[in-house]
């Protein structure tokens, strides 16, 4: 997709009304542009379709509103995962401490 290649981190996403819906954080492997979790009302990632982009510029612009785009987001937090299975290395070495 062409779209694909024009988005790029630290963009500016916006809804088809103007309106800020977050920044974009990288591509993910599957094609969703997921969004940076430090300009998110929640502070958690989230992902959008790359089917919902009308156009990129120096701004990736959305083809549905803020609220609908936000309605349709999924939540997501890789980093969680990477935290919980550091919290499990330090209870392992904290038995093999004792």
């Amino acid at each position: 997709m062409a779209v694909k290649t024009r988005i790029r981190e630290h963009m500016e996403v916006i809804g088809s009304d103007g309106a800020h819906i977050g920044t974009v954080d990288h591509l993910s492997d599957d094609g969703r542009i997921k969004l940076a979790k430090s300009d998110s009302p929640d502070g958690k990632h989230h992902f959008i379709s790359q089917d919902i982009v009308d156009h990129v510029d120096e701004h990736v612009h959305l083809s549905v509103s803020s609220s609908e785009a936000m309605d349709e987001w999924e939540e997501g937090d890789d980093d969680t995962m990477e935290l919980e299975d550091d919290e499990s290395v330090d209870e392992d070495e904290e038995e093999v401490a004792r």
